[in-house]
């Protein structure tokens, strides 16, 4: 039997509920997801790909092979080929999401005609919530309970106690 394996790309500078939100749905659809996670040379990240990989590891809701997360510096469709999948899944929030992930999606076919892009809406309580909002609620100091693991709410406040001393 074939496993149904999809590659879900992202920086996750953090990883946050939404995205593990996204993952554990995705978890009923495919049999394996490869969290491929982006080292990106136009964004400056919070975290280094390998903590974000560390702490994408402490937080995923089911082991390997189920769950694997590696990092990736490639054009994503060599990525997903390389790693036989065939499925590249995204989160899509809001319509702003819709229409950068539909360019995507749309370029990724052109390069890649045998790789699918999936889009799956986060759960209605995770669908505002950005990496970007959690770096900025977090540097100022705000209560993240509700939005990133305890673990990653940790490493958060590390990152910016140390930030503040430099």
């Amino acid at each position: 039997m074939n496993k149904k394996k999809a590659v879900y790309p992202g920086t996750f500078d953090p990883v946050t509920f939404g995205h593990l939100d996204m993952l554990n749905r995705a978890l009923t659809i495919f049999d394996e997801i490869l969290i491929a996670v982006a080292e990106n040379p136009r964004k400056s990240p919070l975290f280094s790909i390998e903590e974000r990989i560390e702490l994408i590891r402490q937080v995923a809701p089911a082991p390997p092979p189920a769950v694997t997360v590696v990092g990736f510096h490639t054009l994503l469709v060599d990525f997903v080929r390389k790693n036989d999948c065939q499925v590249i899944l995204r989160g899509v929030r809001a319509v702003s999401d819709f229409d950068y992930e539909l360019r995507m999606a749309l370029i990724n076919q052109t390069l890649a005609r045998d790789i699918e892009t999936v889009f799956l809406m986060p759960s209605e309580k995770y669908m505002f919530i950005t990496s970007t909002m959690i770096r900025e609620i977090s540097e100022l100091g705000g209560d993240l309970a509700m939005l990133v693991p305890p673990t990653v709410e940790l490493a958060l406040k590390k990152k910016f106690s140390r930030s503040e001393k430099e």
